[in-house]
């Protein structure tokens, strides 16, 4: 009887600690609007995850969900894992952010990290990266190399964070060399590789011989790669297997430090609401290596962009800018405000067409 009495206490005391070592267990959740394989932006953000369980152990649990559509799809499946005992939920999706703001209202207790939105609440961060100021160093090399002056570029939707590259890439491109062109194809799709790989190919029958791209996956890079004398920049990742040519550098999304810093603010109990950009000083934008295809006189105006950047002497948006109507937007030395950018909806002098409604 009493062994019985023993053993039963012992099974209790195990399913006590089993409890406690679950309750102290954080449940990290990731919503992805792409396939961890699309080799760009979801990739990176799993890379965030997996950098969340290396840190962390056992300390957490994380979770996601792939392939997940902006509207109500995406509502669905946060809601599900807030139900499951998500502590903490990564939205990483601009069109993610009405549906996060819906979910966190019904789940006050967990916290809730949009990316590249505007909204927030008591129980919302939301993140974002510069990545215009990779676009800075993009559009220096670009417009050093083209040789039709002719380059492409592949929106994916025309909301301020793709026009801000546009932007930016235009007019290091054109500081550079006054003769360059930009010709814009609007994809609208963060990822479909065959209409990323159409979109390539209308901008090569167009003359472009330089593709640069908001959009995942690698189709533009196998595209250029098909046509032969065009060159591409990876996007949200390195695509550095197209390397040395036609991808001759890239813009590196780096969301792992983010993502274990704001996992470790649950796990201390002072995580608290905030908005973050950063860029390229910060870490959170990083520039793939410019490979040798690039002559070593244009990857040094890059890489000297890219440090005036990084240490704050330069900002890519300095006057004297004019917007798209001939009207001033920037007085000689003045710089954009976050506000502007934030919500920029307008195009610079020189560039051709509109931006779709």
């Amino acid at each position: 009887m009493k062994l019985t009495n023993l053993l039963t206490s012992a099974a209790m005391a195990l399913g006590l600690a089993a409890g406690a070592a679950m309750a102290d267990t954080t449940k990290v959740g990731f919503v992805y609007v792409g396939p961890v394989g699309d080799g760009g932006w979801t990739y990176e953000h799993d890379q965030g995850r997996k950098a969340v369980e290396a840190e962390f152990g056992d300390q957490v649990e994380t979770v996601y969900v792939e392939n997940v559509a902006e509207g109500p799809d995406a509502e669905r499946v946060m809601t599900q894992m807030a139900l499951e005992g998500a502590d903490l939920i990564f939205t990483t999706s601009f069109g993610y952010m009405d549906p996060t703001i819906n979910v966190a209202k019904k789940f006050p207790n967990v916290k809730f990290e949009h990316a590249t939105g505007y909204k927030r609440a008591d129980n919302v961060s939301t993140y974002s990266a510069r990545f215009y100021e990779g676009r800075a160093v993009q559009g220096t090399i670009a417009g050093h190399m083209t040789e039709s002056n002719i380059v492409g570029y592949i929106g994916s939707y025309p909301i301020p964070e793709v026009v801000r590259g546009i932007n930016s890439a235009y007019i290091h491109a054109k500081k550079v060399n006054p003769d360059v062109e930009f010709k814009i194809v609007w994809a609208f799709t963060w990822f479909d590789p065959a209409k990323e790989a159409d979109a390539a190919k209308v901008l090569i029958e167009q003359g472009a011989d330089v593709i640069l791209q908001h959009t995942d996956s690698t189709a533009p890079q196998a595209a250029a790669q098909a046509a032969g004398n065009v060159i591409t920049f990876g996007q949200a990742s390195d695509m550095s297997e197209y390397g040395p040519k036609p991808r001759v550098s890239s813009i590196i999304d780096d969301w792992a430090p983010y993502y274990i810093a704001r996992t470790k603010a649950v796990i201390d109990g002072n995580w608290e609401s905030v908005d973050t950009w950063d860029g390229i000083g910060a870490g959170m934008v990083g520039i793939g290596e410019i490979s040798d295809a690039v002559p070593a006189d244009v990857k040094e105006a890059a890489l000297a962009i890219k440090a005036s950047i990084a240490d704050g002497s330069y900002h890519p948006f300095t006057g004297p800018i004019k917007k798209q109507d001939g009207s001033d937007w920037l007085a000689e030395g003045e710089t954009a405000d976050d506000g502007t950018l934030a919500g920029m909806n307008f195009y610079v002098e020189g560039l051709d067409g509109d931006i779709p409604q």
